[in-house]
């Protein structure tokens, strides 16, 4: 049990702060509410009108947010393997290459496809 307490402490430390956090905020922050700051706000232009039911979002977000997703689990990927690399010798040096090629070849196909432009 001795292993785990610093984990235990720092969870309950953070747990602590979040919780903390949340409470205090309503008593500490600006009360004065104006029809600006409760407008919708996007990236510093005019907010563009949306039905009453929401609308729909264009695909490219989603798009865009799963493919940051999958590359980026995909290269946290990278970090056990840095950090094994002595114990793992050249098995794992052509097992890291022959992923990164992977990650390469999906990049290159979604950069040929053009899913990373905006336009």
């Amino acid at each position: 049990m001795e292993l785990y307490a610093p984990i235990l402490v720092l969870a309950v430390l953070a747990a602590g702060f979040a919780v903390f956090s949340v409470t205090i905020a309503p008593f500490t922050g600006p009360r004065r509410w104006n029809r600006a700051k409760l407008d919708a706000y996007e990236c510093g232009i005019e907010p563009t009108p949306q039905p009453v039911g929401g609308g729909r979002f264009p695909l490219k977000y989603m798009i865009t947010a799963m493919l940051f997703i999958v590359f980026d689990i995909e290269i946290i990927f990278l970090y056990p393997w840095a950090v094994a690399f002595d114990q793992l010798g050249m098995f794992g040096l052509v097992e890291m290459v022959l992923f990164i090629v992977t990650v390469l070849v999906a990049y290159a196909y979604v950069w040929r496809r053009k899913g990373l432009d905006w336009d």
